[in-house]
């Protein structure tokens, strides 16, 4: 993700990055991943890799936060490994970095 805190989002698990598939994907997931990163809300949840496609595996589907965990592998998922999904499926987050 950009340090204005909008891009695909990635996580590092079993040694690689990997994106999250946007099956499930909404602004209590993302919300999540803003808070995680240190910054102030969530602007809006992208879905259908609308900050690009990543590469490698898709590590996490159908993620349902409830918008309070700390972390995104916190929240309920379908597992590691969302085999069934494709890039073009990749999710994404825009941020608020500053302000209210």
């Amino acid at each position: 993700m950009a340090g204005n805190g909008t891009g695909r989002v990635e996580v590092y698990h079993d040694g690689q990055w990997g994106t999250i598939c946007d099956l499930g994907w909404d602004k209590n997931d993302a919300a999540v991943v803003c808070n995680q990163l240190g910054f102030v809300k969530v602007i809006h949840e992208a879905k259908n890799a609308l900050y690009g496609q990543g590469s490698g595996p898709v590590w996490m589907g159908y993620v349902q936060c409830k918008g309070d965990e700390q972390r995104l592998t916190d929240c309920p998922n379908g597992g590691w490994g969302a085999t069934s999904c494709k890039h073009v499926r990749d999710a994404g987050v825009k941020c608020l970095h500053e302000g209210m």
